[in-house]
């Protein structure tokens, strides 16, 4: 998993940063188009930054009394209330701005309405789930949620590892062969392990035709893998996940299987290389910036790799010599 340069995220931060870009685009768009609108900005952000502030620093009470646990809850709203009153405010404003722009504006202008819209549909869409949360005691499904309005790439990913409840950032899956280069890699945007196990596998074989096994975690597994994979490579050593049937435990204790399978910790040496060389967290942005990234390091891992082995050779040389 590779985290992406983003901060943690809830409804009024990512509410705040919205409202941050429609003013600060809106101050742009007014100027260029000779608007008197958005001349109190720093005065503006001053209002929603406050109200921004108050709001995070209220807490639900965890009192056993049930009247101040309420007094609390009803703060809370009313402040959420308050908060998403002078959001709205603005998003007014600056729908008001751009409707008054003429139409045939020049190509900055254009931009500068483009990017206003863009914020202020994350605006009305965080306003609407703070409502639907905080106000309406809704759960907010998972597909509907946005963790990033600048990296709208991130994903919540919970791996369940002691002390990391959850990471924010992107699945990447890569294939090492044995002499530790890694052949493949795969940026797995919204899908998980046992989504790209067998089309993974295939465009790696049509790269290097003398693929002829493959060792994988037990998130590669789905019902059906195996016999898709004996079509594509020799030998795939792919554990099934949950109880084993009598055919699979006599699949999984064959000799080559566990041989293999115990090659298989090695992949988690790489993985580790690449965090330790700066895959750990990807600090370009955009969809483009993340995957030219992440080429780059497995690019970098492999020159390192390729280094390692003239060095060692050249030090051979230098002792028999």
């Amino acid at each position: 998993m590779v985290e992406t340069d983003v901060h943690y995220p809830t409804d009024s931060n990512l509410l705040f940063d919205a409202i941050r870009k429609v003013i600060s685009f809106s101050v742009k768009l007014c100027k260029e188009a000779g608007l008197s609108d958005f001349r109190q900005s720093k005065h503006n952000m001053k209002k929603v930054k406050r109200s921004f502030n108050y709001v995070r620093r209220l807490h639900y009470s965890k009192s056993k009394n049930e009247k101040k646990k309420q007094v609390q809850k009803l703060k809370i709203e009313n402040a959420y209330r308050e908060y998403m009153a002078i959001c709205t405010t603005f998003i007014q404003k600056a729908e008001k701005a751009i409707t008054s722009v003429l139409l045939g504006t020049d190509v900055r202008t254009w931009v500068y309405i483009q990017e206003t819209k863009r914020f202020i549909v994350h605006a009305k869409r965080q306003i609407d789930q703070i409502d639907r949360r905080v106000l309406k005691g809704e759960k907010i499904p998972y597909e509907e949620k946005v963790f990033s309005l600048f990296e709208e790439h991130t994903e919540w990913i919970s791996k369940g590892k002691a002390g990391v409840p959850q990471e924010l950032g992107v699945r990447v899956a890569v294939i090492e062969d044995q002499y530790r280069f890694i052949l493949n890699h795969k940026v797995m945007y919204k899908t998980t392990d046992e989504k790209i196990t067998v089309p993974f596998i295939r465009e790696t074989k049509e790269l290097y035709p003398d693929l002829k096994s493959c060792s994988f975690d037990k998130g590669f597994y789905s019902p059906g893998h195996w016999e898709k994979l004996e079509k594509i490579i020799e030998f795939s050593i792919l554990p099934k996940k949950g109880k084993l049937s009598g055919k699979d435990k006599e699949r999984e204790t064959e000799s080559l299987f566990l041989q293999e399978r115990k090659r298989h910790p090695g992949i988690e040496s790489a993985i580790n290389a690449l965090e330790n060389h700066g895959l750990d967290r990807c600090p370009d942005h955009g969809f483009e910036g993340f995957d030219r990234y992440i080429s780059l390091a497995v690019l970098g891992r492999n020159l390192q790799n390729l280094g390692r082995i003239l060095q060692n050779q050249e030090n051979r040389i230098r002792k028999t010599g």
